[in-house]
């Protein structure tokens, strides 16, 4: 299996003015991602506003960003909903296209039990050969992948890692403890990362390494090569601009982030909204105290 690296950035889908999907601009996001320090990229997660693309509108996304970026990175599809079935053809489209792996989210609103979870999940695997990466974040599906049924995942083949989005870092430990030495848990919370990492996680898929990713993969590599002080440093002078992109529902704040610093994406689709007011102030406040790694944007003054 190729290596999907320990930065993955979880990418936002740049939208044209009157609201459809801006290729050229995500071909261009792609490689400046990847320029400043991400190692690949997750197109049509839940930063790329998953729930309000089509199904082409996906495989145009997964085309796009592979002819794009080829392979100086990996790219992980996000090819997961509530349904199993649709999974199950996305994640097959997605194959087809060349992608590296499938992000699978827990799924939302139709609220299975942990068995249904089990069984959905193992459902999609059989049905690529790509490596599946299921994603928990129960604050968004209302409900949450335990770590008994997650360890009972990571035996089937290509079930390789788990994108752990639910702050409960007992769970997380539980999880490291009873799956496989070679499976990868990645920290689903850009503010956890470190605290993921020093229980023996892998990497993290990021919002902010779309601003601040070089700095984020210096505090990862200073971890790995024990300058855990270094690291925890870096980690808590990153922390303020870390939280400011979750003020409100992430995608928002990142996307006026990168629009604010001169990387037009566009606004967010409805139900979503453009940020403004005191958010959009605060966004600015802790950008205008960071240096922002990614190539091609205006100076922040």
């Amino acid at each position: 299996m190729k290596k999907l690296g320990r930065l993955l950035t979880a990418m936002v889908t740049p939208f044209d003015e009157s609201g459809k999907v801006n290729l050229q601009q995500a071909r261009n996001l792609a490689q400046a991602l990847l320029d400043s320090g991400s190692d690949g990229l997750i197109i049509s997660g839940t930063t790329g506003e998953s729930p309000t693309l089509t199904f082409e509108e996906k495989l145009q996304l997964f085309t796009e960003v592979k002819s794009a970026i080829g392979d100086r990175g990996t790219l992980i599809a996000g090819t997961g909903t509530y349904n199993t079935s649709t999974s199950q053809e996305l994640a097959c489209e997605a194959e087809k296209i060349g992608v590296d792996a499938c992000l699978l989210v827990v799924p939302y609103y139709n609220r299975p039990t942990q068995q249904g979870l089990f069984e959905h999940f193992k459902a999609i695997a059989q049905a690529t050969s790509l490596p599946c990466i299921p994603y928990n974040v129960p604050s968004r599906t209302a409900l949450n992948l335990t770590a008994e049924t997650m360890i009972k995942l990571s035996q089937i083949d290509n079930i390789v890692a788990v994108k752990e989005a639910s702050a409960n870092l007992s769970q997380v430990a539980e999880i490291i403890e009873g799956t496989p030495e070679d499976f990868m848990v990645y920290s689903g919370n850009d503010s956890d990362t470190l605290p993921i990492l020093a229980l023996g996680g892998y990497g993290v898929i990021s919002v902010a390494s779309h601003l601040i990713g070089l700095q984020i993969k210096s505090m990862i590599e200073k971890f790995l090569e024990g300058e855990t002080k270094i690291a925890a440093k870096i980690h808590r002078h990153l922390l303020p601009l870390m939280n400011s992109l979750f003020i409100i529902t992430n995608p928002m704040p990142v996307k006026y982030a990168l629009n604010y610093v001169g990387f037009p994406v566009g606004k967010p689709r409805l139900p979503l909204l453009e940020v403004d007011g005191k958010p959009a102030e605060i966004i600015r406040t802790a950008l205008d105290s960071y240096n922002i790694d990614l190539p091609g944007i205006m100076k922040v003054t």
